[in-house]
């Protein structure tokens, strides 16, 4: 859908007709006759998709992992698990465990966005309810504004780094603190908030565009950067630190890190319809899938084990982040290269993973005010003034109010996968998804769900706790998976089973996909 769209509602009272089962057998009622959609729950940008003309391909769904995978936020995460001790192939086996998981839950997810064409809030409709799907719309929405202005303040890192190293003039520019940052920081930081404004600017086309370049950009870069280190270290490496783990240890580490892993894709799994909204089949899912996780995931895995074990080999130091290693590039010309790279992979990140879901979230708070450019701007603008560097170096603020949001996104999965896979087993009313009708399948109480938050709340609280309170430290790396089975089991006993399920397309209140 284009961005620079802001179309009025459009009614349901086309006359294509949607079949489809029930649990009582076939309904073959015309899709439109709910009445009309209604202006708070409808708009262009939360409208399903077209099925013909959608342009996601295998391709692009693996473009979303390949560079998704491999910011920088996820290299200074496995690079620790070299420091924390655990070895080559351990890590090897923490990634591979990883992705079989995150394969079947992405594959899962991606499915239910091709199958209904809705973003994520409209999704959440389902289990929750019209109204209260804005419950788990806005904590994916808060985490990702917070993420989004961190990765940015990253990026401007780098950014300040290259621009020093080039203009060694501009140093003077990076002593004084305004806010926490300095102006030369201040400029990086606004240049890039910039530029991701206006790629987004421009709808989901030109950010599917964008991935398209910068994907292969980033595994170039980072498979020359490897094979740089693995020369530099006379063509072997380290395969541990001084003193491994072992036994026990190890594997708990392992687990852990797989586990862990599996928590940072936690934001990516619940709203990854909102791109295979526009995915041409499932077969295209699958594909992408297969390509951008398990293969794309062991590639990054092997980069991070040959720069961590190189370094260590050459110095007995452990790096904390790839920007270590660009940094002590000779050439100022690779290190311009290497650097642009890593500003352009992170940004590419940040639009995938923290842009779009805050602005569908934003919309859906505020169909009748914003559409899918102005939402774009006021998420970038609470980005910018939360002012992202001093939560990034603030721990209790990362720890406990980023960790502690993080922790409710498993629940919230658990609610939603149950609903949709176990109840409704993929039978969807679509138009209904946009109706105020009481008698409408998602109005249920008043437009909430007891059931759905009956089953949240307490699996939601128990994930926390175990995220937060130290005494289950443990057991925290595991919080995700704790809160997602709670929650899916609680919801399979207590939903209800009587209520008619029907499975109507949203063709008739379609609109065309990008």
């Amino acid at each position: 859908m284009t961005a620079v769209e802001d179309r009025p509602p459009e009614t349901a009272t086309g006359d294509t007709g949607a079949t489809g089962s029930t649990g009582a057998g076939k309904d073959t009622r015309v899709a439109g006759d709910t009445g009309t959609t209604s202006s708070v729950l409808y708009t262009y940008d939360l409208a399903p998709t077209k099925k013909q003309g959608r342009r996601w391909g295998a391709y692009n769904v693996f473009t979303l992992w390949a560079n998704d995978v491999h910011s920088l936020g996820n290299y200074a995460f496995a690079i620790g698990l070299f420091a924390l001790g655990l070895n080559v192939w351990g890590i090897l086996a923490a990634f591979a465990l990883a992705s079989v998981l995150l394969f079947l839950l992405l594959t899962l997810s991606g499915f239910m966005g091709h199958k209904t064409g809705v973003p994520f809030p409209v999704m959440s409709r389902i289990a929750f309810g019209i109204r209260g799907a804005k419950i788990p719309a806005a904590v994916r929405g808060i985490v990702a504004i917070a993420w989004f202005g961190i990765q940015t303040y990253l990026a401007s890192a780098v950014l300040s780094a290259l621009l020093i190293a080039m203009f060694p003039g501009l140093r003077g520019l990076d002593s004084n603190s305004l806010l926490g940052q300095s102006t030369l920081g201040w400029i990086s930081f606004l240049a890039l908030w910039a530029l991701q404004l206006l790629i987004v600017s421009y709808g989901m086309q030109m950010i599917r565009r964008y991935m398209a370049f910068a994907a292969p950009t980033t595994l170039i870069t980072m498979l020359a950067l490897a094979v740089w280190m693995f020369v530099r270290a006379d063509g072997s490496i380290s395969l541990s630190v001084d003193a491994p783990l072992t036994g026990g240890a190890m594997w708990l580490q392992i687990l852990q890190a797989a586990a862990l892993w599996v928590v940072i894709y936690g934001t990516f799994v619940l709203n990854f319809c909102d791109f295979t909204r526009s995915a041409r089949s499932r077969g295209s899912i699958v594909r992408g899938n297969v390509t951008g996780i398990p293969l794309n995931m062991l590639f990054f895995a092997v980069i991070v084990v040959v720069l961590s074990g190189a370094q260590f080999k050459l110095d007995g130091h452990v790096i904390t982040s790839p920007t270590d290693i660009v940094r002590t590039i000779p050439n100022m010309f690779l290190l311009v290269t290497a650097s642009l790279a890593l500003i352009a992979l992170t940004v590419a990140v940040n639009l995938l993973a923290n842009f779009v879901a805050p602005i569908y979230a934003l919309i859906d708070l505020f169909p009748r005010r914003l559409n899918f450019r102005r939402a774009g701007v006021v998420s970038a603008v609470v980005g910018l003034v939360i002012l992202p560097w001093n939560l990034y170096n603030s721990p209790v603020i990362v720890n406990y109010f980023l960790g502690g949001l993080g922790a409710l996104l498993g629940p919230l999965f658990g609610v939603i996968m149950a609903d949709y896979w176990l109840l409704r087993k993929s039978r969807v009313n679509v138009p209904d998804l946009y109706s105020e009708d009481p008698q409408g399948e998602y109005h249920y109480s008043r437009g909430f769900n007891p059931r759905a938050v009956a089953a949240f709340v307490p699996a939601a609280a128990v994930a926390v706790v175990v995220a937060l309170v130290p005494y289950f430290h443990a057991a925290a790396g595991f919080s995700w998976f704790v809160g997602a089975f709670l929650a899916a089991v609680l919801y399979a006993v207590i939903a209800d089973r009587a209520r008619q399920i029907k499975d109507v397309d949203g063709e008739a209140i379609a609109v065309d996909a990008e």
